[in-house]
């Protein structure tokens, strides 16, 4: 069991937590391709919960690593830009691309996930192994995914139309690369 807490394990206890972040993830996109939002919305927070468990044990147990470093910015991806993208358009958007202007729909998802791909490629540039940030520059992109899935809750109630839930798309992917600072838990 050493392997656990060995820092260059690349399946030491933090790396674990990460791949199964990853394979949370995973199930919630088999859940929004089978339009069972409830499920992928469960495994959409059961990812996050690893994404935050990931990073605590990575720095009680001194486990970060350059390759930790990058596994978790993968996980990110697809667990906090294409899952909550995927969820919208297939919850939302899906057949309806026509009314709202497809081009405007083909945009917002596109610039949404490049928004969230270069949020995470800038913070790996910038980490450094071991070490925490007082603050994120910009909105961290667990954050980013939590505003959408609020946005979604919002377009339930009936009180927000299809158009506004892309441009609050658009507003949440720039807000992935501002100047805002969050303060990091």
């Amino acid at each position: 069991m050493g392997f656990l807490f060995n820092k260059y394990n690349h399946f030491n206890l933090a790396n674990l937590a990460t791949f199964f972040n990853i394979g949370a993830g995973i199930l919630a996109i088999y859940f929004i391709t089978h339009g069972q939002f409830f499920g992928a919305a469960l495994f959409a927070w059961i990812a996050g919960a690893f994404d935050i468990v990931d990073g605590k044990i990575a720095r009680k147990y001194s486990l970060s690593t350059e390759f930790g470093i990058q596994l978790d910015s993968y996980a990110d991806f697809l667990s906090f830009v294409i899952v909550p993208s995927m969820f919208i358009y297939f919850a939302i958007i899906d057949g309806k691309e026509l009314e709202l202007n497809t081009v405007l729909v083909l945009f917002t998802f596109i610039y949404y996930i490049i928004s969230g791909l270069r949020r995470l490629i800038k913070f790996n540039i910038d980490a450094q192994e071991g070490q925490v940030e007082k603050y994120f520059t910009g909105i961290p992109t667990p954050l980013g995914a939590i505003l959408l899935f609020v946005v979604y809750l919002v377009w339930l109630t009936g009180i927000l139309p299809e158009t506004v839930v892309l441009i609050s798309m658009i507003i949440i992917g720039y807000l992935l690369n501002s100047k805002i600072k969050i303060p990091h838990p």
